[in-house]
């Protein structure tokens, strides 16, 4: 299956997506419980961390609609060769101060970045065990929020996917992948205004459309009977020249791990 982010940044939200879960397509109702734990940065490009339970749930009719907790609603359908999904479902935050497992005050001034709906649409091509996958992302524009923030952005992720492993000891599958960004992705996520720059300990900064970062991801799933499986990932970010002139951004190079425990029936 497709590994994916759902944005670019490895943050607690996108890491649920990165592991496995339910296929596209099921001839019944399918339901995905799933629970555990990961340690990320606390935004793209901190060099802070932090450790936060992950939980999702996802619904899967037979007809492709799907219900996830992690994309939102969408439709998709999953053939031999080939799979497509559209979905709507809502970007991920950025908060200017530490409050529990979101936000850092490394941030201060800046303002948060509020949750807009996202429309999505992802597609994957198998040849053979390769499977290259394509991922657009379009945030709608939120009027009555801050300019600096509020924008409508394009965000495109094209990924290659390879299994390398896959016996008694479950399943290792390796990964990369490019990320780009339009101008407004990139100024909502690490631009810095002058206003924002007036009130945090920022300089100035507006970055330009283009790649935002290359990555990796290795995981590793282990099936413990027809309902049970257990799952970790590895995911390696390592941000362009646009992203990592960013005066926010603290380490180029961005980690994150996570594991959890799926139940599906």
């Amino acid at each position: 299956m497709l590994i994916s982010f759902r944005t670019f940044s490895l943050s607690l939200t996108s890491l649920c997506l990165l592991l496995p879960g339910n296929a596209l397509r099921a001839e019944d109702w399918h339901a995905t419980l799933r629970g555990g734990a990961a340690n990320a940065p606390r935004y793209s490009g901190s060099d802070e961390r932090v450790t936060a339970p992950l939980v999702g749930v996802e619904v899967v009719s037979p007809y492709g609609f799907f219900l996830d907790s992690e994309r939102g609603a969408g439709w998709g359908f999953d053939e031999e060769d080939f799979g497509l999904s559209v979905y709507i479902g809502a970007s991920d935050v950025r908060k200017d101060r530490k409050a529990g497992f979101k936000g850092s005050d490394e941030l201060n001034g800046m303002g948060s970045i509020k949750s807009r709906p996202v429309l999505g649409l992802d597609g994957t091509y198998h040849m053979g065990p390769i499977i290259l996958g394509a991922s657009f992302e379009h945030a709608l524009e939120k009027d009555d929020d801050d300019p600096d923030s509020g924008s409508s952005w394009n965000r495109l992720k094209l990924s290659i996917h390879l299994p390398l492993y896959e016996g008694r000891y479950g399943k290792v599958t390796g990964g990369l992948n490019s990320q780009f960004g339009d101008s407004d992705y990139l100024r909502t996520w690490y631009g810095v205004s002058t206003a924002q720059a007036s009130r945090s300990r920022f300089r100035a900064y507006e970055p330009k459309s283009g790649l935002i970062s290359r990555g990796a991801e290795l995981t590793w799933s282990v099936p413990i009977d027809e309902h049970w499986s257990v799952s970790s990932v590895l995911a390696v970010q390592y941000l362009s020249h646009e992203a990592a002139d960013s005066p926010i951004v603290e380490r180029r190079l961005q980690t994150a791990v996570a594991g959890q425990v799926v139940y599906t029936f």
